[in-house]
């Protein structure tokens, strides 16, 4: 029996779970017998995020510690803290991970019972989040609570079966190397993390050797796990399976990152007011968002096998709570008539403490990242084809009272975030880069339309706060922003519906550090903001309703963001506290800094999600102060963003890919090749077919010429060459009577220069292996690397013209290049395609004219998008594109029955030659070491 899960608390679960596997990868789930249980070794688990199947092998990933943060109408809410990742490839590497992960967890917890004798007097990271004096069993309950088992014929201790569940109920997170200084409480010192930007969450301690050393053999034996992975083979799956261990440990750091939350009993992915009435007969996870649900992937097993009782959805973004008590001067304490403090706050808003249920109030901050369009900083921008933007962020603050009596109201506001909905790109290497807009005005104008229909469907009304700068490398697609807002307000004028635009230049009108310039800013939103109202519940019934949403959004939506953010929090919280006829001034009353470090603490996770790294201006935030030591703060953090966005945010962005399912594990192979990762989110194939229909319209003047076919394939970027760099996707287009090599501009959908060649002017076609690089195994594949190489001798028909500010004609002459000669790099001599062209050249052949070549490849066949999965099986292989292009420039050429025209009839019979273009040996010999020498120090680095 390969592997068991059983449940041994929560009545809405099956008793057991027994998954089965084969060493192809294949994955079942069934229903285990009772009587195996005994003879398995356990480890307790609170949860189950999924199943992760990578190279032929799958990875249970179970939660193995959390901690409570937050409690919503009696329900505790959890951070993951720390995760399993059991391997199935065999019984062995299940019982090791499971053996590996009881020691760590008892471990921790004798380093816990330690820790918490010493912090006794302090506060900590959960006294942070929840001061509520309810119940003791809702802070740890273990609905769900799973026991994950690998089969080991021996009988376990009474102590073992004892240990198991103490050392599981009292542990908290721990992380591997650099997450393991970044996030934990433990990792820096007080003024590290106030460095930083972020909050104290527990005394100054010195880092526990024994402790330390437990972490850190922890990571190393996770990545130990797939050594034994080389037996999968297959040519994708060997190359795969070398990425594998970093893919663990990525997914380890990124799911113990303390920015997945989860509950039993409360559906954290809806706000207040679209919360749907939990039904018995439906699977929780069917309830949820599916736009907050992060997991839905990797529970696919589990749904697809009927066992929906075992799914746990899961929510990325922040989750924090703050307790807070009123206390009203009394008479004698009140201000006199016409006396200087008259203005002062008519009630204190005490520090936060621990409160009974009864008494106070609690104000709860949530973020929902979406799943749509997940990613990085520099990787992820701008819209996609659905109108699904980069960071988008959904927060909603909830004031309630503190026991979440039904009599009580709860109010709810709600604002969003989201990259500016164009397409856009800015380069990871620059240090300030700056914004390149992408695609056509009709292109960007259906996607921006298409985000702000999902946008008003969900929350009704929009009103944009745009903080981009006005001047400078940010004011162009600021002006592109309000042009298109302007135009869809007029497409939308019968319907009566307006989006608001209000730009704000954030550097400018703070400038000098003046962050509290930004109340200017809330001020000319009074009105919108009143008229969008919030949400208010009492008895169960709602009072009044949010009928519009706040979109605030900078370049990268992390930190002028959120001090905009917060600061419409803040005057929320101060309405909503008016109602209840208490009122205060969070921005000047002393008492209120809990206010600022919950928004801060919140700023920092979707800060780190994004970029990596804390937010900037976060001292502002947590102190409603600024000064130089927060500005050398910011660049610090500016510069760890740099150094994230240059090395290590390509493969973490392609993993992020692979655990949401926008990707197969093909994308591993291809970021071996180019250490890069693909945009999913990009569908070429429809950019493609649109590139394909712009050129022909553009470059076909003549109308009696009939459009056959066209194609989008690899050429060197310098023309009349085979082997020069980087090669540059072009489209090919073929009619009736000549052959289109087009150079297309895809950022702006326009073409740059094109070449027609009349087809009497081809003498022949070369069709066979074209390797142009050694350095990646997918690179050498001779099966999967072709192209060919068209011969011809330019006539009085071929026509070279580049689309500049005044097209240029050249006919008969050789076309400029698309770069400078500079920046190609030619490649030496290859072999003897080279030899025969040189020989060809020389000559002049019989008609006198320079024999001049256009080599084109094909692009690879597979696509790592799961979207383009289906459509790519069905898709025709390299060597078969190849082969059809050359068979249709054949019968163009010559006709279907090889008699049409030509200028020499005897070209026809050997009109298509197989033949290398670069050979592997080739390839390898014309590689240098300088060459190989750099892509290994990229692999190094990336990989």
């Amino acid at each position: 029996m390969p592997g068991l899960i059983r449940s041994h608390r929560s009545p809405h679960v099956p008793s057991s779970l027994q998954i089965k596997y084969t060493t192809q990868g294949d994955v079942s789930i069934g229903t285990a017998p009772k009587s195996d249980w005994v003879s398995f070794a356990s480890l307790d688990a609170h949860g189950i995020v999924g199943l992760l199947n990578v190279a032929s092998t799958p990875y249970l990933i179970a939660i193995s510690r959390r901690q409570q943060v937050a409690l919503i109408r009696g329900a505790p809410i959890y951070v993951i803290t720390g995760v399993a990742l059991i391997p199935l490839s065999s019984q062995p590497e299940a019982r090791k991970a499971i053996e590996r992960t009881r020691h760590s967890l008892r471990s921790e917890s004798h380093d816990q019972d330690i820790e918490t004798s010493e912090d006794s007097e302090h506060s900590g990271y959960e006294n942070d989040h929840t001061f509520i004096d309810h119940e003791e069993e809702h802070s740890e309950r273990t609905h769900n609570s799973p026991v994950l088992s690998g089969e080991i014929k021996q009988e376990r201790s009474e102590e073992d079966k004892t240990r198991i569940a103490e050392d599981v109920i009292s542990r908290k997170g721990q992380y591997g190397r650099f997450a393991e200084r970044w996030f934990s409480r433990k990792g820096w010192s007080n003024i590290g993390i106030r460095a930083q930007g972020m909050s104290i969450r527990g005394p100054e301690q010195s880092g526990d050797s024994m402790a330390e050393n437990q972490r850190n053999q922890d990571v190393q034996q996770t990545e130990q796990k797939p050594r034994n992975l080389n037996s999968m083979g297959q040519d994708k799956n060997n190359v795969t399976s070398t990425l594998v261990p970093k893919l663990l440990r990525t997914t380890k750091l990124l799911l113990t990152s303390w920015s997945f939350f989860f509950s039993y009993d409360h559906d954290i992915t809806r706000r207040i007011g679209t919360e749907e009435s939990r039904r018995t007969d439906i699977p929780f996870h069917r309830s949820v968002d599916p736009l907050f649900l992060w997991n839905q992937h990797l529970i696919q097993p589990f749904t697809e096998s009927g066992n929906h009782a075992w799914v746990l959805p899961i929510m990325q973004g922040f989750v924090g709570q703050r307790a807070f008590t009123i206390h009203s001067n009394s008479a004698e304490d009140q201000p006199k008539p016409g006396s200087d403090i008259e203005q002062g706050a008519k009630a204190v808003i005490a520090s936060p403490k621990r409160v009974k249920a009864d008494d106070g109030f609690l104000l709860t901050l949530i973020s929902r990242r979406s799943v749509k369009r997940p990613g990085l900083r520099y990787l992820r921008r701008g819209v996609d084809e659905e109108g699904h933007t980069a960071n988008t962020v959904e927060t909603e603050q909830i004031l309630s009272r503190a026991s979440w009596a039904p009599s009580g109201k709860v109010y709810s506001f709600t604002q969003i975030r989201g990259s500016i909905p164009l397409y856009f790109s800015q380069s990871p290497y620059s240090f300030k880069p700056v914004p390149i807009l992408q695609r056509s005005y009709e292109t960007n104008h259906t996607a921006f339309q298409r985000h702000f229909t999902n946008v008003t469907n969900r929350y009704g009304k929009t009103q944009i706060a745009l903080l981009v700068d006005k001047t400078g490398g940010e004011a162009e697609i600021g002006q592109k922003y309000e042009e298109h807002t302007k135009q869809l307000n007029e497409e939308k004028a019968s319907s009566g519906v307006k989006i608001g635009f209000e730009w704000f230049d954030f550097h400018a009108v703070c400038r000098g550090m003046k962050f509290d310039n930004v109340s200017l800013l809330v001020e000319s939103l009074d009105s919108t903001l009143d008229d969008f109202s919030t949400t208010v519940e009492s008895n169960g019934a709602f009072l009044r309703r949010q009928t519009g949403v706040l979109r605030t959004n900078c370049m990268d939506c992390l930190d002028r963001t959120n001090v905009v953010q917060s600061a419409c929090g803040s005057r929320a919280l101060e309405k909503q506290l008016m109602e209840e006829d208490i009122s205060i001034d969070l921005q000047t009353d002393t008492n209120t800094q809990w206010f600022n470090e919950l928004w801060a603490d919140n700023g920092d996770a979707i800060s780190k999600q994004y970029s990596s790294t804390a937010a900037l201006k976060g001292d502002y935030t947590r102190t409603r102060r600024r000064d130089y030591r927060g500005a050398l703060n910011d660049l610090g953090l500016t510069l760890s963003r740099y150094y994230n966005n240059m090395v290590n945010d390509y493969f973490s962005q392609a993993a992020i890919d692979f655990l949401q399912g926008n990707v197969t594990d093909q994308v591993f192979a291809d970021f071996e090749v180019n250490m890069m990762s693909y945009d999913p989110a990009v569908s070429m194939q429809k950019i493609r077919a649109n590139a394909i229909e712009t050129s022909s319209k553009i470059v076909i003047a003549d109308q009696s010429e009939d459009m056959i076919a066209g194609w989008t394939l690899l050429s060197p970027r310098e023309p009349n060459t085979v082997r020069t760099f980087p090669f540059e996707e072009i489209v090919l287009l073929l009619t009736d009577a000549a052959l289109y090599s087009v150079r297309f501009d895809w950022n702006s959908e326009k073409v740059s220069l094109f070449e027609r060649v009349d087809l009497q002017s081809i003498t022949g076609i070369m069709r066979g292996t074209y390797i142009t690089s050694v350095l990646a195994a997918p690179q050498m594949d001779e099966s999967r690397n072709v192209g060919m190489v068209i011969k011809y001798r330019p006539g009085k028909q071929d026509v070279a013209r580049v689309n500049t500010r005044s097209l240029s004609t050249s006919v008969g002459q050789k076309p400029a290049a698309s770069g400078s000669s500079n920046s190609a790099r030619p490649s030496s001599a290859v072999g003897s395609l080279f030899d025969l062209l040189s020989r060809s050249r020389s000559s002049g052949g019989s008609s006198g004219k320079e024999l001049r070549l256009l080599a084109l490849k094909a692009l690879p066949a597979r696509s790592p998008s799961l979207a383009n999965h289906n459509e790519a099986a069905a898709t025709v292989s390299e060597q078969e594109l190849v082969g059809n292009i050359c068979d249709e420039i054949q019968r163009a050429a010559f006709g279907a029955d090889g008699e049409g025209g030509g200028s020499d009839v005897g070209l026809r019979k050997d009109f298509i030659e197989e033949r290398d273009i670069i050979s592997l040996d080739e390839a390898r010999r014309s590689t240098g070491y300088l060459e190989q020498w750099g892509h290994s120090l990229k692999k190094l680095v990336w990989a």
